[in-house]
């Protein structure tokens, strides 16, 4: 694909299948008893203790950490995942992501507000059939789930996150941003978890729990990384490959799988995605 960098792109596809890898293991603890908040305490917190030694951080860069930007950054990340865990704990995994996908549409056109990237009609065409593809899914109305918001909550704020994701790219090498994340997250997320210490654990908590953490860090790195090189434009349809790697978990992890209106909607979420990234590709 002229005009892309190909090992990039498949940074942002791998650093999708993580995230939902990452959010699979949460709804595991979530299905358990255990409370979101806590569990999205214990992926910042847990991340941050064993990624901290191979980040290379030194003590010139701890001023970074009360930079108002990258707390922004930070709320934004905590706030989707504590949403996304929270909607996971009582809604089948590929119609939380169906609904997730508004966050290619907050990340397209806040970038364009934001960051003043380009706007074009065919990728705003796109965007908005993708977001018809999420209605189908989310069934807006009296009949709409409270997951389901949250769900959508999750999309915005994750969008908003990729939004400053790309605006502090160039500001701060990649593992200072990873390592900022993970430690503001866990000390915001910490008086919740506290208020939330469940008085027993499952046998599935002890690999659930780093897995959780390692593959929401790992795949936020990863997108850290593609985010230097790609703009938001491109990370936006990219990750629309979320909706691959839910169905796959839901439907053999979880035997999960959405209805007739829902698994439309997935497919013109998906295609649209598909149909942006061959644009991106093309250059228009």
């Amino acid at each position: 694909m002229p005009g892309l960098s190909l090992p990039h792109v498949f940074m942002v596809v791998a650093a999708m299948f993580l995230i939902v890898t990452a959010d699979s293991a949460g709804k595991t603890m979530t299905a358990q008893g255990m409370n979101p908040l806590f569990v999205a305490w214990g992926r910042f917190a847990l991340a941050a203790i064993l990624l901290a030694p191979f980040t290379g951080i030194k003590r010139v860069d701890l001023p970074a950490f009360w930079d108002w930007r990258l707390i922004l950054r930070t709320l934004f990340i905590v706030m989707g995942i504590s949403s996304i865990l929270t909607a996971l704990r009582s809604e089948p995994i590929a119609d939380v992501f169906g609904a997730f996908f508004i966050s290619p549409v907050v990340s397209y056109f806040g970038s364009a507000l934001v960051l003043k990237e380009k706007v074009t009609w065919s990728r705003s065409a796109l965007l908005l059939i993708g977001f018809a593809g999420v209605l189908m899914v989310v069934k807006p109305g009296f009949g709409m789930s409270a997951g389901m918001v949250f769900a959508l909550m999750a999309g915005a704020f994750h969008g908003a996150y990729l939004v400053t994701t790309r605006w502090m790219a160039g500001a701060y090498r990649p593992r200072l941003l990873l390592l900022s994340q993970l430690v503001i997250g866990g000390v915001i997320l910490l008086p919740f978890a506290l208020m939330q210490w469940p008085a027993t654990v499952s046998a599935g908590f002890q690999w659930a729990f780093p897995l959780s953490a390692l593959c929401s860090a790992w795949g936020n790195y990863l997108l850290v990384v593609a985010s230097r090189v790609l703009p938001a434009g491109v990370v936006a349809p990219l990750i629309y490959s979320q909706i691959v790697a839910a169905m796959l978990i839901g439907l053999t992890v979880f035997n999960e799988w959405p209805d007739g209106v829902a698994l439309a909607g997935l497919v013109v979420i998906l295609a649209s995605g598909v149909a942006g990234l061959r644009l991106v590709g093309r250059g228009q």
